[in-house]
């Protein structure tokens, strides 16, 4: 079975027993405090997200989370996202890693089963061990946790980069649905009255990439990896989980920040390739014997201490570097149990890089668009009026709204990752990648057609939702879904009308 499945970790403390079966989208009321709810939420039936209160579960879709963090550890994602997209586990008779991670994460322990074309977005095709309505402290203990915000938000406190993979796996999206377990409920505050409580109960990590600090505008608005930024710490701590350290009983929010923060100050990873194993493998050593060495009283960062954030009593739990963990994770990828960090690497490898912006567009702009030369890179833009790229000219357009159409003919490479375009879509005869979604790339929607002919650079199409017609052809080598099928409201014709 899956090394998830060995459970060595401590209920959170606090878990509490779900009281009954969950409504769809809805609270179960009581469920943390057996307490009868004041009006307007008393009664039975479907209850609004401002009747939540903490140790309820609730039902939500990926598409209304919003995040507190503006970073992840990509490479973290990546080995998910290896692991949900491939075959090994099914090889060795057991049911792919995804679904036991959703089981764990929906308070049902780990899957039961998992037939062939079992798929997250349809619970009829699979089951866990655990059914709704039996939970215990136990299995509630595993779920990622949320607050209620004003006007009934829910804003993800746990479970950032489980339920990113969970909607760029094979078959996520914004509408996948799982339940979070309820910590606080804020919806009564004013926006700055609830950032304010937020940051001061730690429910908010507001540092980038860098570990500089940032403002709460500058957090994302919603799940998918294009909205976040990389933070190669958070990855490395990832990895000397089980070496250097253990999440500990009640572990607190954003934990491994707390020792990517400190680990800057003692190791360099730009100094190593965290493209290859080798030089990746040894950063992880190095790092995980620094914190398995420190005095358990030492404070890390943020004032907890070693000790609070899970250091480990003896590096690699004691064992040789040959064996234990660390042995576990640097197995290469034809080993028939391939290490976490081989597949992440693995994975890292099929994302392709976008160009270096030479121009860059944020917020709102009106008016029309033409890039003529150069990189030019919408992130997190909201444009008004038409975009048109030049030939040799190149766009990335990430997290961004584009209200009018977007034509690109001969230009050096256009991408386009979790945006949402307002009008039609025209790529043609693009010398360099194409990539619309796919690897790395969150999917996008596009109100109206899509066209993509001539195109010589590779065409990358993955999971959008497309309301218009989809056309393709004479692109070389072809138009790739990775697997991920798009979402059509028209016809599909040419190269791909089989996607």
């Amino acid at each position: 079975m899956n090394g998830s499945r060995a459970r060595a970790r401590m209920p959170r403390s606090g878990a509490l027993l779900l009281a009954g079966a969950l409504a769809a989208g809805t609270v179960v009321a009581g469920a943390g405090t057996g307490a009868a709810a004041a009006d307007p939420c008393a009664g039975g039936g479907p209850l609004p997200r401002v009747c939540a209160q903490p140790g309820d579960l609730i039902d939500v879709h990926l598409g209304e989370l919003h995040p507190t963090q503006a970073v992840l550890g990509f490479d973290q994602v990546f080995y998910k996202l290896g692991r949900y997209g491939g075959d090994r586990d099914e090889a060795a008779g057991d049911v792919n890693k995804r679904f036991d991670d959703w089981c764990e994460t929906n308070g049902q322990e780990e899957a039961a089963t998992a037939g062939p074309g079992a798929r997250l977005d349809d619970p009829s095709s699979f089951s866990c061990t655990v059914p709704v309505g039996k939970e215990t402290a136990g299995t509630i203990a595993f779920m990622k946790t949320a607050v209620v915000g004003p006007g009934g938000k829910l804003y993800l406190t746990d479970g950032h980069h489980t339920l990113t993979s969970f909607l760029e796996g094979p078959d996520g999206s914004a509408d996948l649905r799982i339940r979070l377990r309820v910590t606080d409920n804020f919806s009564s505050l004013s926006a700055p009255d609830f950032w304010q409580r937020m940051t001061e109960q730690k429910k908010v990590w507001l540092r980038d990439e860098d570990n500089r600090p940032l403002g709460v505008d500058r957090l994302p608005d919603r799940l998918g990896i294009t909205h976040f930024r990389d933070d190669p710490y958070r990855s490395l701590v990832y990895f000397t989980r089980d070496i250097g350290y253990e999440v500990p009983d009640g572990a607190t929010e954003f934990l491994e920040f707390s020792w990517g923060a400190w680990l800057r100050g003692e190791h360099d990873v730009s100094a190593y390739d965290l493209t290859a194993p080798g030089p990746y493998l040894d950063l992880v050593k190095g790092a995980s014997k620094s914190m398995a060495a420190l005095d358990a009283d030492v404070v890390v960062d943020d004032g907890k201490t070693a000790a609070q954030l899970g250091r480990i009593d003896a590096w690699n739990g004691g064992k040789k570097e040959t064996g234990g963990e660390f042995a576990k994770l640097g197995k290469p990828l034809s080993d028939p149990k391939p290490g976490k960090l081989a597949e992440a690497l693995d994975y890292r490898a099929r994302v392709l890089p976008a160009p270096a912006c030479t121009r860059k567009v944020t917020g709102p702009r009106n008016g029309p668009l033409t890039v003529t030369s150069g990189v030019t890179c919408l992130d997190r833009a909201a444009q008004r009026g038409p975009v048109v790229v030049r030939p040799g000219a190149a766009l990335v357009v990430t997290g961004s709204t584009l209200e009018g159409p977007l034509q690109a003919d001969r230009a050096a490479a256009v991408h386009l990752c979790g945006s949402r375009v307002e009008g039609p879509v025209s790529v043609n005869r693009t010398v360099g990648p194409v990539r619309v979604g796919g690897p790395g790339c969150t999917a996008n929607t596009v109100a109206g057609p899509v066209v993509l002919t001539g195109n010589t650079g590779g065409v990358l199409l993955a999971a959008n939702t497309v309301t218009g017609p989809l056309v393709c052809s004479a692109n070389r080598p072809g138009v790739d879904d990775t697997g991920r099928a798009n979402e059509v409201g028209g016809p599909r014709t040419g190269q791909c009308a089989v996607l």
